[in-house]
């Protein structure tokens, strides 16, 4: 997690939103990214989906169920389904979706919890994992002089 949190930071720099991502396999880092929706003018650049891109590209498959992914904040729906859809085995983020919402970005209230069992998903979830490190993104963020609105 502290790689994905270096690398959102990155993002901030460089006026990206607070979210960063980091995908590993057998303990050994494949791939980490922050967002980049501001810099590609496109809305699907979350962190999450371009960790998994670029981890398929460098393991050369889409299967990535040897794989964990930590990310900063609470996966969209969006990003949940990508996880889903690559088989990644386990989900590990710090802040929530409402943490998110509260600093002012547009999230769909569905919880990963409910998108798993409504999908019958075998993700394995684990929220809140080095949470207060991962507000930190989003309070760093907010101050930026290069923060774009939102």
């Amino acid at each position: 997690m502290g790689l994905a949190i270096e690398k959102a930071k990155q993002g901030i720099l460089l006026g990206q939103t607070p979210f960063g991502a980091c995908i590993v396999k057998d303990n050994q880092v494949i791939a980490c990214e922050h967002n980049t929706v501001w810099g590609n003018t496109d809305i699907t650049a979350h962190a999450e989906i371009n960790a998994i891109r670029i981890a398929c590209k460098v393991l050369e498959k889409i299967d990535l169920s040897d794989c964990i992914i930590y990310s900063t904040c609470e996966p969209c729906p969006m990003c949940f389904s990508a996880c889903h859809w690559a088989r990644i085995s386990r989900i590990i983020y710090g802040a929530s979706i409402e943490d998110a919402e509260g600093f002012g970005f547009n999230e769909l209230k569905i919880k990963t919890n409910d998108m798993k069992k409504a999908g019958t998903s075998n993700i394995e979830i684990e929220k809140g994992f080095m949470k207060e490190e991962t507000l930190e993104l989003f309070k760093e963020w907010a101050q930026s002089p290069a923060k774009k609105p939102y």
